[in-house]
């Protein structure tokens, strides 16, 4: 009797090995540690700090006044 190979299942069991080892070396992956300086981005946040409401309309107030 000869001896037949299941292709599909093959090809199947190839694939989720491969999608297993694949989930292994993304789950066991280090991110790179970079030196941070802290300061510096609590400064970057303060200088993006969101105008007021009123500075915002009297800045478009402006703009009109000037385009016309």
């Amino acid at each position: 009797m000869a001896v037949t190979r299941l292709q599909r299942k093959d090809q199947k069991n190839k694939y989720r090995a491969n999608m297993r080892q694949a989930t292994i070396k993304r789950l066991n992956a280090k991110p790179v540690i970079k030196n941070v300086d802290i300061e510096e981005i609590k400064a970057s946040f303060a200088k993006k700090s969101k105008p007021s409401k009123k500075a915002v309309k009297e800045e478009q107030e402006q703009t009109a006044e000037a385009s016309e």
